[in-house]
């Protein structure tokens, strides 16, 4: 599929007033690829959101990772490791979207327009306009409302939300719409140094893989091994901004005065070491989730560039 060059479209991509093309098929490719993701990953996503929420008392409610998900078959059934999935599924395919979208359009801008390369710091800048974007855009709303659904499970008197929509009616009807966007700050901040790390290290290491070469393609599963890499980076970059974003979209998030006194609670009442809760779930799920992730993305903007024309 070829534009004309003349059409009133192209007019309207090159005066500035709609994305360009190369930006819609990121948008595109990136939506679907966030659908499949979320529906592969959630589960360690589950696990990894009740041991962050676990926090550190007299008796903790889990012992690890395997005793999370026995607690929780045991008293759900499997469909229990699944709860909330809906509001990832719902939030995931806008996310990945504006998140692959940004990125396509800021490369578009800073790269140097004969090699189609860019520099480390360009690709880090660009990593974490991606990622903030998606934070203000879709991720603060989504993740907030995906806590709370997770956090509700362990209501003693049985889970007060009866599925997605009544979820998010009675949470804005006793919280206000700010209640659906808590810990904006410390997910800007996760969300923003997440895809700095992730697109800076898999640029990095495909333009490394590619010898400079940008029209040089790279297998599928390379790509998937580089994400993965640049997943692990980004976890253990960030994975205390990751609990003090939790804690911050909980239901008990009211305790805390903003995202700073949060984090000073966590180190008062439960250490250091209260930041790391969850590392290894988080982990697993997000080398997963990254490599298949860019995988995805890679292929479907290989089929795009064979269909669609720019």
């Amino acid at each position: 599929m070829v534009i004309p060059s003349d059409s009133p479209t192209m007019k309207l991509y090159s005066s500035g007033f709609l994305p360009s093309q190369k930006t819609l098929k990121g948008i595109v490719a990136g939506g679907f690829t966030g659908g499949i993701e979320i529906c592969i990953t959630f589960p360690t996503e589950f696990v990894k959101t009740q041991l962050q929420l676990d926090e550190k008392s007299i008796k903790p409610r889990y012992s690890g990772i395997i005793d999370c998900v026995k607690q929780t078959v045991d008293s759900h059934g499997v469909k229990g490791l699944y709860r909330g999935l809906s509001v990832l599924l719902y939030g995931s395919i806008p996310k990945s979207a504006v998140r692959f979208g940004s990125f396509e359009a800021l490369k578009n801008h800073f790269s140097d327009p004969v090699t189609g390369n860019l520099t480390p710091s360009k690709r880090f800048f660009c990593g974490m306009g991606a990622g903030v974007s998606e934070a203000i855009l879709v991720v603060t709303p989504m993740e907030t409302v995906k806590v709370k659904f997770i956090d509700d499970i362990q209501n003693p008197a049985g889970p007060k939300f009866k599925g997605f929509f009544h979820g998010v009616g009675t949470i804005i009807k006793t919280q206000g719409f700010g209640g659906i966007y808590q810990g904006l700050t410390a997910t800007i901040i996760k969300q923003g140094s997440n895809q700095a790390i992730r697109f800076f290290v898999v640029e990095t290491l495909k333009d490394w893989y590619r010898g400079g070469d940008s029209k040089k393609k790279v297998n599928k599963l390379i790509t998937g091994c580089f994400g993965a890499v640049a997943g692990a980076a980004s976890v253990f970059g960030n994975n205390p901004v990751d609990v003090v974003k939790t804690r911050m979209q909980s239901l008990e998030a009211s305790k805390y005065k903003s995202t700073f006194d949060c984090a000073l609670k966590i180190v008062k009442h439960e250490g250091i070491a209260a930041f790391y809760k969850g590392t290894v779930p988080r982990l697993s799920r997000v080398c997963l989730d990254v490599g298949i992730t860019f995988m995805i993305y890679d292929t479907l903007m290989e089929v795009f560039n064979s269909v669609w024309k720019t």
